[in-house]
């Protein structure tokens, strides 16, 4: 008979460990009701925002489950495996969360403000790439997009007249209509921090085409790994 009550003696454990990481969140000293600790921690953490339907849910399960045990051997209200699953796989990412740095750490395909538009097209063409970081040797200057080369490209067919010179990644830029279209993040913050950014870009409308990651999101270190906005719908 107690072989029943394993589903929810998991869940209980690990719910207990989100209580026990809410409080450590918000720095609760005195007992608060587990709906208030979601209401604090998700001003703080945006992984409680994320997960916070299902807390609330999970909350009521466990009441049903704790309040409604008839004895240490029967249980009215026995989560169904997934739940136990979904609870757990909770509970160890609030307890940790995924780093930037360890998912999007690579080598990043930068260019120099100098490079003509010519070499970055054949790299496009082979690559794929739709972002470039651009630099004058170690300076970042910005970030060229296929929407800026495709403003140049209009800008310059509009005059009827061919460019006088080899245009460069220095000619592309000014053409980028949202000149901050990047922003410098940590490889320490986690992925759903990173998620939140381009979010909130959104809505106050200013959408990142991508977040450059430095060891601690200083422009003048060196570029360790990069996330478009493709890249972040990929996350669960």
């Amino acid at each position: 008979m107690r072989l029943a009550t394993q589903n929810s003696d998991r869940f209980l454990t690990a719910f207990n460990r989100i209580d026990h990481r809410l409080r450590d969140i918000i720095g609760a000293k005195d007992f608060l009701p587990f709906y208030r600790l979601v209401d604090q921690a998700k001003k703080k953490d945006v992984l409680v925002r994320k997960y916070e339907d299902d807390l609330r849910s999970y909350a009521d399960l466990r009441n049903a489950i704790v309040h409604h045990r008839t004895s240490m051997e029967y249980v009215i209200a026995e989560p169904h495996v997934d739940v136990v699953e979904k609870i757990e796989l909770m509970d160890s990412t609030l307890a940790k969360p995924t780093l930037v740095g360890q998912m999007f750490r690579k080598k990043v395909y930068v260019f120099q403000e100098k490079d003509s538009l010519k070499y970055v097209l054949k790299v496009i063409r082979s690559r794929r790439y739709t972002q470039f970081p651009v630099y004058s040797n170690n300076q970042f200057k910005g970030l060229v997009t296929t929407v800026g080369i495709t403003n140049w490209l209009a800008t310059t067919m509009a005059g009827n007249q061919l460019p006088k010179h080899i245009p460069t990644m220095h000619d592309i830029l000014l053409h980028e209509k949202n000149k901050v279209n990047y922003k410098f993040i940590s490889r320490y913050i986690t992925i759903y921090e990173a998620e939140e950014i381009f979010k909130q870009g959104v809505e106050r409308g200013r959408r990142f085409e991508a977040l450059l990651i430095t060891e601690h999101g200083k422009p003048q270190e060196k570029l360790i790994g990069m996330i478009t906005p493709i890249d972040i719908m990929k996350v669960d």
